[in-house]
C-alpha cells in the first residue's frame, strides 16, 4: 500500500506539503516553523499525526499526506479522527492516493472521520461524495482564536 505513518525524517516534506496546499488555496504568506512542527508531531507529547502517500513502487517520493488528530464524540461515546489537511501534489493526482489516504483513516476508527472543505470546491465535493461522505447539515463551524 502506498500509505505509511510519517516519521521524524518526513517533517520537512510535511511542512512543504502544508505550504504548497496553502499556496494552492491562495495563501502565499504561510511559512511554517519546522522545529515547532516537528515537536508537535514527534515530540514527547504529540498533538497530531500524519499519514504519507507515495506513488506505487516509489516509497521515496512524498506525493501527499493526511494531517490528523484524534477527537471524541460524546454522543457516540467513541474516538474518531479529525482530518485537518488532505493534500496530494498536483503531479500525483488522479491516481487514487487521496482515496488511499482516506481509506487508511477509515480503517483506524469505528468512529467518525470528519473534516472541512472550503466552500465552492466542487471537485473535492464530488470526490468526497464518491466515497460516500456527506456534508453535515444544520451545523455551523465557529473559531475562537487567541488574538480575538
Amino acid at each position: 500500500m502506498p500509505v505509511r505513518e510519517a516519521e521524524v525524517a518526513d517533517a520537512e516534506e510535511i511542512c512543504a506539503l502544508i505550504e504548497e496546499h496553502a499556496r494552492y488555496e491562495g495563501n502565499d504568506e504561510l511559512v511554517l516553523d519546522r522545529a515547532e512542527m516537528t515537536k508537535h508531531l514527534f515530540g514527547p507529547e504529540p498533538k497530531a499525526w500524519v499519514l504519507i502517500a507515495s506513488p506505487p513502487g516509489r516509497p521515496e517520493v512524498v506525493a501527499g499526506m493526511a494531517f490528523c488528530s484524534w477527537n471524541f464524540s460524546t454522543w457516540e461515546a467513541r474516538p474518531g479522527i479529525w482530518l485537518d489537511d488532505l493534500f496530494v501534489r498536483p503531479d500525483h493526482r488522479r491516481h487514487g492516493l487521496g482515496g488511499e489516504l482516506l481509506a487508511a483513516l477509515r480503517a483506524r476508527t469505528a468512529g467518525r472521520v470528519e473534516w472541512e472543505m472550503k466552500e465552492g470546491n466542487e471537485r473535492a465535493a464530488a470526490f468526497y461524495a464518491q466515497l460516500g461522505a456527506e456534508p453535515v447539515p444544520g451545523w455551523t463551524k465557529y473559531r475562537w482564536s487567541p488574538e480575538q
